[in-house]
């Protein structure tokens, strides 16, 4: 420990593959075949943690608000391109993807900042930020995907439906409804059982770091409720844009979203 803090060396890193090598074991032993994935996962991992070490630094020592922007902005863009691979299903995805996590950001930080709770300095947007993001990529990938599912599952349902002389929108409710549940269901769920079965990252971080029990636990609550507002967000506006990619303008059904091997 060193000024209330941790100085975590290389060294200390390395010794934590033993609990890879666990995982590795385990996988071998029950044939299941993630050897080669766990191994990509550890080296990306520290490629890219690395990486944005050295970025997260460089933005703290110039406390330039334009280069967090920017960072948040590529964030955005890939956290779009890693969601829309998810959402295979789902005709045009990228464009709702992106439209949903810049929202989903926009909002959440301009209201935390509008209310004061953080301040408007890189040690706070970058971190929070994209805590931020990757929920609300996750959130949209899980509801776009099954926004894809339930479009083709329901087709003849939603088919029929627009025969009665119901709109696009009409006919895709349930579906997008059951979808934007997918998508947040898991942070809701996971808020529910805080402090209960498990402890966020955060208030560990926050512990281990020497910080008092309350102010961890409050800083957390505050993370949790901004999480769930910006997974909300997200999953909204990426299903309700992307329903509509489904059908024409003359709210008919197109062949993406007719079962496979429908004619």
């Amino acid at each position: 420990m060193t000024g209330g803090g941790i100085d975590v060396s290389i060294g200390e890193v390395g010794a934590s593959l033993v609990l890879v090598a666990i995982a590795v074991a385990i996988s071998r032993w029950r044939r299941a075949g993630l050897e080669a994935d766990i191994g990509i996962a550890v080296l990306r991992s520290f490629v890219q943690l690395t990486a944005i070490g050295f970025v997260i630094t460089a933005i703290f020592d110039t406390d330039s608000l334009l280069l967090v922007v920017l960072l948040l902005a590529v964030m955005v863009v890939f956290g779009a391109f890693t969601a829309r691979a998810r959402a295979v299903g789902v005709p045009r995805a990228l464009g709702p993807l992106l439209i949903a996590l810049s929202i989903s950001a926009i909002a959440t930080l301009g209201l935390v900042l509008a209310l004061g709770i953080f301040p408007a300095t890189p040690r706070y947007l970058v971190p929070v930020g994209g805590m931020v993001i990757g929920n609300a990529m996750t959130a949209s990938a899980v509801a776009l995907n099954r926004l894809g599912d339930e479009m083709r599952a329901e087709s003849p349902r939603i088919e029929a439906t627009l025969a009665l002389g119901a709109t696009s929108r009409q006919a895709a409710e349930p579906a997008v409804r059951r979808a934007l549940r997918s998508g947040t269901i898991a942070l809701v769920d996971s808020t529910k059982t805080t402090g209960l079965i498990f402890f966020p990252g955060t208030m560990v971080g926050m512990l281990l770091a020497g910080a008092d029990p309350t102010d961890a636990v409050r800083l957390q609550l505050i993370l949790l409720y901004l999480l769930l507002g910006a997974v909300a967000i997200s999953a909204l506006v990426s299903t309700t844009l992307a329903y509509r990619n489904f059908f024409t303008p003359a709210h008919q059904l197109r062949d993406q979203a007719r079962p496979r091997g429908d004619g």
